[in-house]
C-alpha cells in the first residue's frame, strides 16, 4: 500500500514519511478524493486541512517544499500605504466572482518582482490553487510567479487592504442622532409607549446589531452593556481578558437599549425587569453562525426610581474552539500527565480555575481526543455552549436540575460523562460515584490551584478515600496575555531583583531576554491573544496515599510539594516559562499568578 500511495500521490508519501499524518488518515483522505467529482475535486492537502483539521501551515509547508514554491514572509516585506494601494489597484479590475474567491482562498497580488520588474508576484496560502491562472488571465498578465505565504499572513494583508465594513454602524451614522429632549426625559420613566417609540428608531436597532458584528470581528469574548444614568449607557468589549470601552450612548433611556437586546434574545421577557434572565441570540457574521449567550441582571441606579439592567453577552464562536490537544499549550510533563489520565477507562479529570480561564476549551479538546464510535459520551451542561460531534449533550434547565440530570444519565449506559461544573455536595458525590463505578468523568471547579481543589471537595463532604481513588488528575489553568510579535521590544537591562522576586534563579535571569509591551496598529496595547498556563497534579500512588491518610484537613502545601517532586509545574513556574520563551511579560506573570 505504501508503494501505491507513492505512485498515486507524492505529497501523501512525503507527509507519511515525515510523520505528519498517520496511515489511516492518509488512506481515508485519498478515498475521499477518489470519490469527489473530478471537476470539483479538491487536492489532498485541502482535504487533510478541511476534513481532518490537520495543521494548515504544516501541510502547506510540505506542499511548498515538494513543488519548490518560494515562501514570502510578511515580516520581511515593507507593507506601507503604497503597497496596500497597489494590492487594491490590482484587485479592483477583477470580476466579482474572482474577488470573492481571492478573499475566500487567501490569494493576493503582492508586488512586481524586484529582480524582474515585468513579473508579478502572486502570494497564496495554497500555491497549488487552480483559480490562480484564471486571476492572471483576467488581468492579462503573462509573467507571474506564485509564492507561498502563510494563511494568517495573507489574511492580515487582506484585512488591511479591504477592511470589513459594518453596515449596521454605517446606517446608524447615516440616520438621525438618538437624542431625547429634556421634556421627554422628565416624563414617566417607564412609559411603555415612550420606550416603544425609542426602540423603533432604526439607529438604535443598528447600534445593537452593529455591536454584535463588531465584537465578533474584534475577537471579543464578552460584551458589557452598563447603564450609567437615566440617559447614558456604556458598552465595552472584553478582548484578551481586559474590558475595553467601545461606545458611550447618550440621549436615550438605558431601558430602551436593553429592550432592543431583549427583543432579539430567545427565552428573555422584555417586560420583566425585576429578576435575572438568561437567553441567547444567533447571528450570521461574515458567513459564519455565531451564538451569543445573553445574561440580564437588574441593578440599582443612582436615582433609585430607575429600573436599570446590566447586560453581559458571551460570544460563542466555534471557530475559536481548540480540538487538538497539541494546541492547548501544555508544557513540561503536563501533557504526558493529561493524556495518561484521559486515556484511562475510568476515574475523574478535574479542570479548575476562575471564569474565563479556558476550562471548557480544555475539556472539549479532551473529549475530542477520546471520542470514538464504540463509546457512549454524555455531557450535562448549563448551558450547552458548543456542539461536540459524537457526544450526547444534555441541557440543564428549570425543568431538570443537575441532580436529576446526573441520576438520569446513570441509567443511560454511559462510558464517558462530562459534568459542566461541580457546584455542591450532591453534584460532587454523583460525579465521584460515576468515576468509581467504571466511568471516565470530566468536570470543573472554581479554585485557585490544583491542590486546593482537593480541599474544596473535602469541605463539600467527600471522604478523603473517595477523593484519593476516584481522581486521575487535577489541572489548574489560567490564560495570560501574549505579547504582540510585531511590536514587542527587548528590555536592554533589567533590574534582576524583579524577576528574582517572582521566582527566577540568577542563572535563568542571565539567560533570558525579557520583553515589554509597546503597542501598534495590529494589537491591543502591546498584547495580541492569550496563551494558557497549566498546573497538573497527577494522582500517582504517592499522591493517593497522602490524601488517603489525611486527617481532619487536607495539607495543600504538602500536596503541592509532593506534586512538584513528581514533575508538576506550578502556575507561577509555567508562567515564567512563557517569559523565558519571549511570549509574555513579567507584569503578566505578577498579575495572573501568586507565590508558590
Amino acid at each position: 500500500m505504501l508503494q501505491e500511495i507513492d505512485i498515486a500521490d507524492k505529497l501523501g508519501f512525503r507527509l507519511l514519511t515525515n510523520a505528519i499524518v498517520d496511515f489511516e488518515t492518509l488512506e481515508a483522505a485519498l478515498r475521499i478524493r477518489q470519490q469527489e467529482d473530478p471537476q470539483k475535486q479538491r487536492s489532498l492537502a485541502q482535504i487533510l486541512v478541511e476534513d481532518f483539521e490537520l495543521d494548515r501551515d504544516q501541510i502547506f509547508e510540505e506542499v511548498k517544499n515538494l513543488y519548490g514554491f518560494r515562501q514570502i514572509r510578511l515580516s520581511e516585506e515593507e507593507i506601507d500605504d503604497n503597497r496596500i494601494a497597489f494590492i487594491r489597484k490590482m484587485f479592483e479590475p477583477l470580476p466579482e466572482y474572482l474577488q470573492e474567491r481571492m478573499k475566500q482562498d487567501k490569494i493576493l497580488i503582492l508586488r512586481y518582482d524586484h529582480r524582474n520588474p515585468s513579473k508579478l508576484i502572486i502570494v497564496a496560502a495554497d500555491p497549488t490553487n487552480r483559480i490562480i491562472p484564471s486571476i492572471a488571465r483576467a488581468l492579462g498578465v503573462k509573467k507571474y510567479e506564485v509564492c507561498y505565504m502563510r494563511y494568517a499572513e495573507v489574511q492580515s494583508l487582506l484585512e488591511r487592504a479591504f477592511p470589513l465594513e459594518n453596515e449596521f454602524l454605517r446606517e446608524m451614522n447615516d440616520s438621525q442622532q438618538l437624542e431625547l429632549t429634556d421634556e421627554e426625559i422628565e416624563e414617566e420613566l417607564l412609559d411603555e409607549e415612550k420606550i416603544e417609540s425609542e426602540i423603533n428608531k432604526s439607529a438604535l436597532v443598528n447600534l445593537v446589531e452593529g455591536m454584535l458584528v463588531e465584537a465578533v470581528r474584534k475577537g471579543a469574548s464578552d460584551i458589557h452593556i452598563v447603564p450609567k444614568d437615566k440617559k447614558t449607557t456604556e458598552i465595552a468589549f472584553r478582548i484578551d481578558g481586559k474590558l475595553q470601552p467601545w461606545h458611550i450612548q447618550e440621549g436615550i433611556r438605558p431601558e430602551a437599549l436593553a429592550a432592543v437586546v431583549k427583543d432579539r434574545s430567545k427565552n428573555i421577557d422584555r417586560f420583566e425587569r425585576e429578576k435575572a434572565q438568561d437567553g441567547f441570540i444567533q447571528r450570521k457574521v461574515d458567513n459564519h453562525m455565531i451564538r451569543f449567550r445573553v445574561s440580564v441582571m437588574p441593578i440599582v441606579g443612582r436615582e433609585l426610581q430607575y429600573k436599570f439592567e446590566s447586560i453581559v453577552i458571551r460570544i460563542l464562536d466555534d471557530r475559536k474552539v481548540i480540538t487538538d490537544l497539541d494546541k492547548l499549550g501544555f508544557q513540561g510533563k503536563a501533557k504526558e500527565f493529561f493524556i495518561k489520565a484521559i486515556s484511562k477507562p475510568q476515574g475523574m479529570v478535574i479542570v479548575t480555575g476562575p471564569t474565563g480561564s479556558g476550562k471548557s476549551t480544555t475539556l472539549m479538546a479532551a473529549l475530542n481526543y477520546i471520542i470514538r464510535p464504540e463509546i457512549n459520551v454524555l455531557t450535562v451542561e448549563d448551558p450547552v455552549e458548543y456542539i461536540i460531534p459524537g457526544a450526547r449533550q444534555l441541557k440543564v434547565g428549570t425543568k431538570m436540575g443537575f441532580e436529576q440530570a446526573l441520576r438520569s444519565i446513570l441509567r443511560h449506559d454511559p462510558d464517558v460523562v462530562m459534568v459542566g461544573e461541580i457546584r455542591d455536595r450532591t453534584t460532587a458525590e454523583t460525579a465521584i460515584k460515576l468515576a468509581n463505578t467504571g466511568h471516565l468523568t470530566f468536570s470543573t471547579l472554581h479554585t485557585n490551584d490544583a491542590p486546593s481543589a482537593v480541599s474544596r471537595l473535602y469541605k463539600m463532604g467527600i471522604e478523603p478515600f473517595l477523593i484519593a481513588y476516584a481522581i486521575n488528575v487535577i489541572i489548574a489553568q489560567r490564560l495570560i496575555r501574549r505579547l504582540c510579535d510585531h511590536c514587542k521590544a527587548a528590555i536592554p537591562k533589567i533590574d534582576p531583583s524583579i524577576p528574582a522576586a517572582l521566582g527566577m534563579s540568577q542563572e535563568e535571569i542571565k539567560n533570558t531576554v525579557f520583553y515589554r509591551a509597546v503597542g501598534c496598529d495590529k494589537c491591543n496595547g502591546g498584547y495580541k491573544g492569550r496563551v494558557a498556563i497549566h498546573e497538573c497534579l497527577y494522582f500517582s500512588r504517592a499522591v493517593r496515599k497522602m490524601i488517603f491518610r489525611s486527617g481532619s484537613e487536607i495539607d495543600e502545601e504538602a500536596l503541592r510539594e509532593l506534586g512538584m517532586r513528581e514533575g508538576m509545574q506550578t502556575l507561577r513556574q509555567a508562567a515564567l516559562e512563557r517569559v523565558k520563551q519571549g511570549i509574555t511579560t513579567l507584569e503578566e506573570v505578577a498579575k495572573s499568578t501568586t507565590d508558590d
